[in-house]
């Protein structure tokens, strides 16, 4: 084999109230990254498209490089490995770009390789690249990875748990045109938490949980919600939250929240052809603001991070 090719989709972390334990593999949009032999050794950067020039080409300051030579150490490999990132999620947009370029990375080069590492082995190495972004948090990683709607409670694969998707989910997103770095995100964020806080957010994560396990689409959007704690320190960050909240469901939506760290918006619907209703609505605020933005509908991709091409030497 002399080529592998991989697409790592976008995800949708902490889902309202999980604040780095939850999130959401989304079926569009995503990255796609090619790996290919090279005589020079380690991992390094062949070529970058659709980043407008600003993701860093030092392979030791690129996720996906750093996670691509996690991948090979793991593997105990010698071998030279030339990346090409194609990015079709924005930085500092709160779909888990970083995460994408990192697990897309990994997942291209073990296939590369010929898959020396199974997928629960992937998560390190992917971890390795996403850390240099934003930390060790598999919030965004895990979903990319494993697909579907996860739960992490630590960076191991024997602490993520893959949760069932409730039947009728579907998802209306607007990524207004501006950047939220993830450091900004995490600065504003309070270093202390009031008791009662604590009590009501952790009450609601567990309503959450028990949302999804029952096929309860309206309970699981109400927890996802009731976030006193993370949104109401980033709320100031996020162009036409409120706006958009309102208008969303006015349009029949259930809930809208943050994804990520924003400023990318995510609207819970119960049908595909609601999210699309949702989707203009939002287009129109954000025209009614003057503020660019991109809105897709969307849904939960089971599938995660999946090998595109392998060719043959």
């Amino acid at each position: 084999m002399n080529k592998a090719v991989a697409f790592a989709p976008a995800t949708v972390a902490n889902i309202g109230v999980g604040f780095d334990i939850l999130g959401l593999a989304l079926d569009n949009p995503g990255d796609t990254i090619s790996a290919e032999f090279s005589d020079t050794p380690g991992v390094t950067v062949a070529g970058i498209e659709g980043d407008g020039g600003k993701l860093p080409r030092d392979p030791n300051k690129n996720t996906a490089c750093v996670a691509g030579l996690s991948v090979l150490r793991a593997a105990g490999s010698t071998q030279g490995v030339a990346l090409t990132i194609q990015k079709g999620l924005p930085a500092a947009s709160g779909l888990g770009s970083s995460a994408a370029s990192a697990v897309g990375a990994a997942v291209a080069v073990n296939a590369l390789l010929g898959e020396p590492l199974t997928r629960d082995q992937l998560l390190a190495p992917s971890l390795d690249g996403e850390a240099i972004a934003s930390g060790y948090h598999a919030d965004n990683v895990a979903p990319c990875l494993f697909g579907g709607i996860t739960l992490s409670y630590g960076i191991e694969a024997h602490q993520i748990e893959r949760l069932p998707i409730p039947r009728g989910l579907s998802l209306a997103l607007v990524t207004p045109h501006v950047e939220v770095a993830t450091a900004m995100a995490r600065a504003v964020l309070p270093k202390e938490i009031p008791l009662k806080s604590m009590v009501k957010q952790t009450g609601s994560v567990a309503r959450l949980i028990r949302a999804i396990y029952t096929d309860d689409l309206e309970s699981m959007a109400a927890a996802m919600e009731a976030d006193v704690v993370v949104e109401p320190a980033r709320a100031h960050l996020m162009p036409g939250l409120f706006e958009a909240r309102r208008a969303a469901k006015a349009a029949g939506a259930l809930a809208l929240v943050i994804s990520g760290a924003g400023p990318t918006l995510c609207a819970v619907c119960a049908s595909h052809e609601t999210a699309l209703q949702v989707v203009s609505a939002l287009e129109m605020v954000y025209a009614e603001l003057g503020l660019g933005c991109t809105a897709r509908a969307a849904s939960v991709s089971e599938q995660g991070s999946s090998v595109q091409v392998s060719e043959g030497a």
